[in-house]
């Protein structure tokens, strides 16, 4: 697998014990040697999901400035296809974190996004292609 792309659950789930993905998360984002990525609104969601979590909040900036976790996507450099990915599954109805998710799948051909999100099984990339996706219930590893 070359590079993962990170969606909220698998970030929330490995800093949060009580989660119940968290085992799953643990096992395949501790032992991943490539490189993650993510976008800033699955950045927002997590660090708000984790609020109580404070030493969990800090892991994640921790991890994000030492380049763990890469934070490289430009929302306003791809506002107009995260914008018609919006449109295109209005009636998911799809987050902004995961038309961004879906973008960057899009961008980088060799990815996987990491996910725990059913609704990824609903978008395409490029309108057709199923997303190589990384879940509980995938056997993809």
């Amino acid at each position: 697998m070359g590079s993962l792309i990170l969606d909220t659950g698998p970030l929330v789930a490995l800093l949060d014990a009580g989660d119940h993905h968290h085992a799953w998360a643990a096992e395949k984002l501790s032992g991943f040697n490539g490189e993650i990525h993510l976008c800033e609104a699955v950045l927002t969601e997590a660090l708000f999901l984790l609020r109580k979590l404070r030493p969990a909040q800090e892991k994640i900036l921790e991890w994000v400035e030492r380049r763990e976790l890469i934070c490289d996507f430009v929302l306003p450099a791809e506002v107009h296809a995260v914008r018609a990915l919006w449109h295109r599954y209005a009636n998911v109805p799809m987050s902004l974190a995961d038309a961004c998710v879906v973008r960057m799948a899009e961008m980088r051909r060799h990815s996987v996004i990491c996910t725990v999100d059913s609704d990824f099984i609903i978008y395409r990339k490029d309108g057709r292609h199923p997303l190589p996706l990384l879940t509980p219930q995938s056997t993809h590893s």
